[in-house]
C-alpha cells in the first residue's frame, strides 16, 4: 500500500493521545431497537458527545468530511499537523495538504476505534470524488491502516460507482453515501456492490419544507422504507448484499417510523432526544409506509417525486447491464445511462449551474430548478446529491485551510 508516511508512524501518532477504552454498558432502551432488527450506529466524530450516548448496543460510528472538520477546528490536532508534515517530507521529499488530511482522517478514525472498540466509517477527501483510480488506491490504503474496523465512505458519483466496485472486488467494505432515492441506492447496491448504502432522509424533508412544497413530513421515511424493500428484494435474488443505512435523521419520531430498517446512524443530539422522549419501541414498522404530506398533491406527478421512491424498469435494466459490464470510465457510465433514458440521474450542467449549487448550500433552491425537473433534465435526488457533495467540499476546504495554517 502507498502511504504518505509509514503505517506504523500513523498508528504511533494516534497513540500519543493516550486514549482509554470506554467502558460501555447495556441499555434497556437501545436494546429494544435491536429486537426490531435494526443495528445502531452513532453519526458523530465527537469523542466527548459520543461517550454520553454510547452503549453496548451501538456497533459503529460514522464520520464524514463535515464531522472531521468539526473536530479539527477545535484545535485538538494543531500540534499534530506539523509533525505529520515533517514525517511526510522526510518520507516523500515534499508534502501536500491532501496527504496530511489523509493522515488526520486515519488518526482520528484509529482513536474512535480504540475508544469505542467498534467499526468506523471514514470518508475520502472530496478532491478525489470524481477520480476512479484515486478512489480505489486511496480507499485501499486508508482501509489497510485498520482493516478490521475501517469502512470506506465513497460518495455517489459516476466515478464513485466504479471506484467503489474496485474496492469491493478487493474485499474492502464500502459505505456508499449521499444517496437520496431508491434508484440511486440500486446503483450503489448492484453496480458498486457496496456493503452499505444510504438514504439521507432528513435532507429530503428539508427540501420540501425549505422550498414550501410541504411540511417536510414523511417523504424521507417513505423513500427509506421503499428502498429497504427494494434492497432486500435484490438480496433475495442474489444480486447484491447491500444493507441500508437510514442517515440524516432529524428527530426521534423518525426512528420510530423506521424501526426495522437495517441500520440507523443517529446524530448524538437526536439520540439524546430519543432517550428523553421515551418513545414506544415496539418492533419493525417497515411495512407501514407513510405518504409524504404535500401542499399540492399534483407535485407528485409534476416534480416526478415518484422517482425518489420508485425505480423504473429501464433504470433496473441499466443497473443490471452495468453490473455485468462495468465501464472503464465515468464518462462511459454516464453515456450509457443517458443513451438508455436515464437523463436526470446523471445531469449535464454548465459551469453557472454548478456554481449555483455550490453557493446555495446543501438544500437547493427549488425555483431555480423547477423547469429542469419538469423537463426530466435533473431529478431532485440528483440535485441533493450534487449539492451535498459541494457542501462536503466546502467543509473539506475549511479543514485544509486549518492544515495550511500550521505547516
Amino acid at each position: 500500500m502507498s502511504y504518505p508516511i509509514p503505517k506504523s508512524t500513523i498508528i504511533k501518532l494516534s497513540e500519543q493521545f493516550n486514549d482509554t477504552v470506554f467502558q460501555s454498558k447495556p441499555s434497556n432502551y437501545w436494546d429494544k431497537y435491536l429486537h426490531s432488527g435494526t443495528s445502531l450506529w452513532l453519526d458523530t466524530g465527537d469523542i466527548v458527545s459520543a461517550k454520553k450516548i454510547w452503549a453496548e448496543e451501538f456497533s459503529a460510528l460514522t464520520t464524514n468530511n463535515t464531522l472531521l472538520n468539526n473536530e479539527v477546528q477545535k484545535g485538538i490536532y494543531d500540534n499534530t499537523i506539523p509533525v505529520i508534515a515533517k514525517h511526510i517530507k522526510e518520507n516523500k521529499g515534499e508534502y501536500n495538504i491532501q496527504d496530511i488530511a489523509f493522515c488526520l482522517n486515519a488518526i482520528h478514525g484509529l482513536r474512535l476505534v480504540k475508544i469505542f472498540n467498534c467499526n468506523v466509517s471514514v470518508e475520502l477527501h472530496t478532491d478525489i470524488a470524481h477520480n476512479i483510480n484515486q478512489i480505489a488506491e486511496v480507499g485501499a490504503s486508508l482501509h489497510s491502516i485498520c482493516p478490521k474496523h475501517f469502512i470506506i465512505k465513497v460518495p455517489f458519483t459516476s466515478a464513485g460507482l466504479i471506484g467503489a466496485r474496485k474496492l469491493h472486488d478487493k474485499g474492502i467494505p464500502v459505505n456508499f453515501t449521499l444517496d437520496f432515492s431508491v434508484r440511486q441506492n440500486i446503483f450503489a447496491s448492484v453496480v458498486a456492490q457496496a456493503q452499505y448504502s444510504n438514504v439521507f432522509l432528513g435532507r429530503l424533508g428539508a427540501y420540501l419544507k425549505n422550498n414550501k412544497l410541504g411540511e417536510g413530513l414523511y417523504i424521507g421515511e417513505k423513500v427509506t422504507l421503499e428502498t429497504q424493500h427494494c434492497l432486500r428484494s435484490l438480496i433475495n435474488k442474489n444480486i447484491s448484499k447491500t444493507k441500508l443505512i437510514a442517515a440524516s435523521i432529524r428527530s426521534p419520531e423518525q426512528l420510530q417510523h423506521l424501526l426495522g430498517t437495517d441500520i440507523f446512524t443517529i446524530p448524538s443530539k437526536v439520540a439524546d432526544e430519543a432517550i428523553k422522549a421515551k418513545l414506544n419501541i415496539d418492533g419493525s414498522h417497515i411495512n407501514e409506509i407513510p405518504e409524504p404530506e404535500l401542499f399540492d398533491e399534483n407535485d407528485v406527478k409534476k416534480l416526478r417525486l415518484k422517482h425518489l421512491w420508485q425505480a423504473q424498469d429501464h433504470e433496473k435494466e441499466i443497473v443490471l447491464h452495468l453490473n455485468e459490464k462495468l465501464p472503464n470510465t465515468a464518462a462511459e457510465l454516464e453515456e450509457y445511462a443517458h443513451n438508455h433514458g436515464c437523463h436526470d440521474l446523471f445531469p449535464k450542467l454548465d459551469k453557472k449551474e454548478h456554481q449555483t449549487l455550490r453557493e446555495d448550500g446543501k438544500i437547493p433552491i427549488h425555483k431555480k430548478w423547477n423547469q429542469k425537473i419538469i423537463n426530466r433534465e435533473i431529478g431532485i435526488d440528483s440535485l441533493l446529491n450534487i449539492a451535498g457533495l459541494y457542501s462536503f467540499m466546502h467543509d473539506q476546504a475549511q479543514l485544509d485551510k486549518r492544515i495550511q495554517k500550521y505547516i
